[in-house]
């Protein structure tokens, strides 16, 4: 593990810090996040669910495979000592071709269940054709065939969801979001002609409102969250990533409109950055999470005070 900084644990005192590293590596490398966050979450979830040593043992970086779309199933037959065997298919295993390892979703008939299995594991073979996208292209996130793939058990049977961190991992891919829109919108910030449009210094303003909303909200749901960590804070990490995804989405919208086509015919850094921070957004479950904070904010009393 040396050659990644080690990050502080969400909901241990420091998740700013936590969530602001995120930020400032997102505001490099969009691709090289997507991968990096997931890896410093499943170190996370490996300690929050009390995995033996040997779940690190051999491996360099980690990826975290919990999609499960209907189309898609794997099933855990269950062994020795928690080690077991894993067949069927998984979708979204992002960053397939990087990683040494995974943390994978998978059924053992009617409960779900959290394995561990090494990337290069005999019996594991890439589904072509299900990867085609532009942004994001960088990071591999098709599917895998699984036939008879040595897993270790992680945690017990629906450990997984049913720890505070699940949620507390979500904000993290908020703290994602908004360092790579951060770095969107400086090339607007730093571009010189901009000065001298009243249109563009609009959208700057309003990008500089809706960025520091979300940096504001992301501070305040860290500090909550480690104030009382044994909690989900379930609402309060949908409102966040919520409140980034749609701050990120005006940024892209506004850089673009106030610059024009330039900077995204002309710089390749700015085009692929926006590309796939596009891709990376719709991991939000949009509408369905808007209903679900509307759900909330009808069921509880007191709402909005300041």
């Amino acid at each position: 593990m040396a050659r990644h900084p080690t990050l502080p644990l969400p909901g241990h005192g420091d998740t700013l810090t936590r969530w602001r590293r995120l930020a400032e590596i997102a505001a490099q490398d969009v691709c090289g996040i997507k991968v990096l966050e997931a890896h410093y979450d499943a170190l996370a979830i490996l300690t929050e669910l009390g995995a033996p040593e040997r779940a690190l043992e051999g491996a360099l970086l980690h990826a975290v495979w919990a999609a499960e779309p209907p189309d898609a199933r794997l099933e855990f037959t269950p062994g020795v000592d928690g080690i077991g065997t894993l067949n069927g298919i998984k979708a979204w295993c992002s960053g397939a071709d990087l990683v040494d390892a995974a943390l994978v979703t998978a059924h053992d008939g009617d409960t779900r269940v959290l394995v561990q299995i090494m990337r290069d594991a005999p019996g594991i073979t890439p589904v072509p054709g299900h990867w085609q996208a532009v942004g994001m292209a960088r990071v591999e996130s098709g599917r895998l065939s699984f036939q008879n793939v040595a897993a270790v058990q992680i945690g017990a049977a629906g450990d997984y969801l049913a720890r505070p961190g699940f949620w507390h991992g979500g904000g993290g891919i908020a703290a994602c979001w908004f360092g790579a829109a951060t770095a969107i919108a400086e090339t607007l910030r730093r571009d010189a002609r901009a000065a001298n449009s009243p249109h563009a210094m609009a959208h700057l303003g309003a990008i500089d409102m809706a960025l520091s909303a979300a940096a504001s909200l992301l501070r305040d749901t860290a500090t909550a969250i480690d104030l009382e960590p044994d909690a989900p804070h379930a609402t309060a990490i949908t409102r966040v990533r919520s409140v980034v995804e749609r701050a990120a989405t005006d940024v892209v919208d506004r850089v673009g409109r106030a610059l024009g086509p330039g900077p995204l015919c002309e710089d390749g850094a700015h085009a692929q950055r926006c590309a796939d921070l596009t891709t990376f957004l719709r991991q939000s479950h949009a509408e369905r999470d808007w209903a679900a904070l509307g759900a909330a904010a009808q069921g509880r009393e007191a709402t909005w005070q300041l």
